[in-house]
């Protein structure tokens, strides 16, 4: 079969590395890179890091607004789907890329295979709430990282073609947590110890766009009594200076250049606790058993909340710095992702399906 995969964003590079592996043990892969990250820090390094093949089309759509971006894109995966006619169109995630790939797949009746189906914040302001449920009414085959991604489809009437398969990120994460602490530096480059600091990463319209929250939250980090290691993302980078908190910034946060994937798993495995607004982090901060502070009223990932390990914050100076304190998880955590075989189960599904469209 030949399949064409579709990325465009850091977390979808992580998450395609194990099962681009899989796919090509038995099946054609096409990867086509949108172009939606495209810097090297946060794109041609993950690649690298990560040993994916090169893309055999990187389309450089660049940035732009949410309309402009998802219709460049729809447009150029349409010609390179009509140009190499695949079997089968593979996204991941919650992106604009995401939703692109997948609607230029379903107009063109070419089905539609989505991975890390069925999340849901239940906040249709966020444009990736938007993105995911779009993407997975019009996918044929549905990979759900949990039981609650398949009851949340189920919930919404999509019962056809739902696989539960585990998370791939945690094949990602079992097959480079001893290689990021073999070759990582990062601890020693910034300067910190083991269990001695905090990590946090901050990339979210709702947070970056708003002055307010921004400076509650670094203002609640300016009160921790310990260092702050914070990867800036070139928008949330753009947003500080406009702000004019750039220059602001409390001398115990370390402000460095977005991460690889090696080095930030390492800085990430030996935080004393993780604040992010990402999902991906903070599904990342549950599989290394490190506490994670999230800095949004929702998340898609319920089920690390209901563990004891994530906490939902905001962006309240108060409560930051309380949760920054104070938040102790339990000591157990349950095996909510998966056993670390994703991929493999992804590609036996792959394997069996006979092009049915559902739904």
């Amino acid at each position: 079969m030949k399949i064409a995969s579709i990325v465009g964003a850091r977390p979808q590079f992580i998450k395609c590395a194990p099962v681009s592996r899989e796919l090509r043990k038995e099946h054609e892969e096409i990867l086509i890179h949108t172009g939606q990250h495209y810097d090297h820090g946060m794109s041609e390094v993950f690649f690298e890091e990560l040993r994916i093949p090169k893309p055999d089309y990187n389309l450089g759509i660049g940035s732009g607004t949410h309309g402009h971006q998802t219709g460049a894109m729809l447009g150029a995966i349409e010609d390179v789907l009509k140009k190499e006619r695949p079997d089968l169109v593979l996204v991941y995630g919650d992106t604009n890329s995401t939703l692109a790939g997948a609607l230029a797949a379903a107009k063109l009746h070419i089905p539609v295979a989505h991975v890390e189906a069925g999340l849901r914040s239940f906040d249709r302001r966020m444009p990736e709430e938007v993105n995911r449920v779009l993407t997975d009414h019009a996918s044929d085959l549905l990979f759900c990282p949990t039981e609650t991604a398949v009851a949340n489809l189920a919930a919404e009437g999509v019962t056809g073609g739902v696989h539960l398969v585990g998370d791939v990120m945690l094949d990602a994460m079992n097959y480079n947590r001893m290689v990021a602490e073999e070759r990582s530096r990062i601890l020693d480059e910034v300067g910190v110890e083991p269990g001695d600091y905090l990590a946090i990463t901050v990339h979210r319209p709702s947070n970056t766009d708003s002055r307010e929250n921004m400076t509650a939250i670094l203002g609640a980090l300016g009160e921790a009594d310990r260092p702050v290691v914070f990867p800036v993302h070139p928008r949330t980078r753009k947003c500080l200076s406009e702000h004019g908190l750039l220059a602001e910034v409390p001398e115990n946060i370390r402000v460095v250049e977005p991460l690889g994937y090696l080095d930030m798993i390492r800085l990430m495995a030996h935080a004393e606790k993780i604040l992010t607004d990402s999902g991906g982090v903070q599904k990342e901060a549950y599989m290394l058993g490190v506490p994670c502070i999230t800095l949004r009223e929702n998340t898609e990932w319920v089920e690390t909340v209901e563990a004891g390990w994530n906490v939902l914050v905001g962006a309240d100076k108060k409560s930051i710095v309380k949760f920054v304190s104070e938040f102790m998880p339990p000591r157990e955590r349950r095996y909510i992702f998966g056993n670390g075989d994703a991929s493999k189960e992804i590609l036996r599904s792959l394997s069996e399906y006979k092009g049915v469209r559902y739904g």
